[in-house]
C-alpha cells in the first residue's frame, strides 16, 4: 500500500515514525511545501517528499492529512479527487463536510477523522466503568497548559492554535468533547464563564469554565485553558458507588475499592513515549489510531466520524459565543 503524509510538523513527523514502525512494508511519501522542513523529513526518515500533490510520481492508496486544520477541507477534496482514502487530523472547522462525505462515499472511499483519546486504554476502562455503575456520575476535568510551551520549538505566531479561528482551547475542546460525549452522554446543555487573563497576544479567551449536563442525567464540570504552567490533565469520576481518578497518564489511573477502602492502581495498556512532548502523549494510543484507520478501510466501523464531529464543533461554537 502506498501512503502520503501531508504536512510534515510535528503531527506529521509523528505519523511517518509510526506507520515507518508498525507497517514496514508499506510505501510512505512526503508532501510538504515548506523546503527546510522536508528535507529534514526526506533525510530522517528517508523518504521522497514533494512540494505538493501535483508532483507526486507515485499513485497513493492512502492520504494522512496533518496540515493546519484550516487547509484540511481542500486538501481532504483533492485526495478524495484523486481516489485515496483519507485519514485526517482534528479539522476544528467544519467547512465542507457534506460535500466531502458526499464525495467519499460515492467514491467509495473511507474518510477517516483522528480522536485519538477514544484508542486510550485509560480512556476506555472508565468509559466500560461509568456504563457498569448504572448510576448517574458526576465527574470534574481540567485540561490545560500554557500556550507558548505546546512547541517550543516553534514560532507561536507561525502555529494554528495562536490564530482565533483555530485556537488552543478550540482544539482541546475538540480532542476531549469527544470521548466525554460518548462516555458520559449526549451533551444536552453547557454553562459557560470564558475569561482572558494572560499577557499573551492572543484574540481569544484563554480560560474556560464549562458546567455540561448530559441527556441520561450525569453532569460536570470542565476547565479548559492554555495558562496553567504546568500541564494538567486530571479527571474525577465518582456517584455512591464509583469513585475514579486519573492523571492523564496510563499509571495514574485508580478506583476505589469500596470494600477495603483503598485506592487501586488499574493497569491501562502499554505507553510508548516521545522525549520532547509531555508525559500525557502516549504515542500507543496513536499507533492504535492508525490500525483503527487501517480497520475501517477492511470494513469495519469507525469509533468516530465526521457526523458525530460536526455535532461536537457546533457545541464548541456554543460554547465560544
Amino acid at each position: 500500500m502506498n501512503i502520503c503524509v501531508i504536512g510534515l510538523g510535528s503531527m506529521g513527523k509523528r505519523r511517518i515514525r509510526l506507520l515507518r514502525d508498525y507497517y514496514a512494508d508499506m510505501l510512505i511519501t512526503g508532501v510538504e511545501s515548506n523546503l527546510e522542513r522536508a528535507k529534514d523529513v526526506a533525510d530522517k526518515y528517508h523518504i521522497k517528499v514533494y512540494s505538493s500533490l501535483n508532483d507526486m510520481e507515485e499513485k497513493q492508496d492512502c492520504a494522512f492529512v496533518c496540515t493546519s486544520p484550516q487547509f484540511h477541507a481542500g486538501i481532504i477534496k483533492e485526495c478524495l479527487e484523486r481516489d485515496m482514502h483519507v485519514f485526517t487530523e482534528i479539522n476544528l472547522i467544519s467547512d465542507f463536510y457534506d460535500e466531502n462525505m458526499k464525495a467519499a462515499g460515492e467514491r467509495g472511499k473511507v474518510l477517516f477523522l483522528s480522536s485519538t483519546p477514544l484508542y486510550r486504554a485509560e480512556i476506555q476502562i472508565i468509559d466500560q466503568k461509568v456504563k457498569q455503575s448504572g448510576t448517574k456520575c458526576i465527574y470534574q476535568y481540567h485540561v490545560g497548559q500554557y500556550l507558548p510551551d505546546w512547541h517550543p520549538w516553534d514560532n507561536l505566531n507561525d502555529f494554528f492554535i495562536s490564530s482565533k479561528l483555530t485556537n488552543g482551547c478550540r482544539e482541546l475542546l475538540a480532542i476531549e468533547l469527544p470521548w466525554i460525549q460518548n462516555t458520559f452522554g449526549k451533551i444536552e446543555q453547557v454553562h459557560v464563564i470564558k475569561r482572558k487573563i494572560t499577557s499573551l497576544r492572543i484574540d481569544f479567551p484563554d480560560t474556560y469554565l464549562i458546567q455540561i449536563e448530559h441527556a441520561n442525567g450525569n453532569i460536570g464540570s470542565l476547565v479548559v485553558d492554555v495558562v496553567s504552567r504546568q500541564a494538567v490533565r486530571r479527571l474525577e469520576v465518582f456517584n455512591e458507588d464509583l469513585y475514579m481518578k486519573w492523571n492523564g497518564t496510563p499509571d495514574t489511573l485508580y478506583e476505589k475499592n469500596l470494600i477495603s477502602n483503598e485506592l487501586k492502581k488499574i493497569q491501562a495498556g502499554q505507553y510508548l513515549h516521545e522525549e520532547k512532548y509531555g508525559d500525557f502523549i502516549n504515542e500507543y494510543a496513536y499507533a492504535k489510531e492508525i490500525e483503527g484507520f487501517f480497520d475501517v478501510i477492511g470494513g469495519r466501523k469507525p469509533l468516530y466520524d465526521f457526523e458525530k464531529d460536526k455535532e461536537i464543533l457546533r457545541i464548541i461554537d456554543e460554547i465560544e459565543k
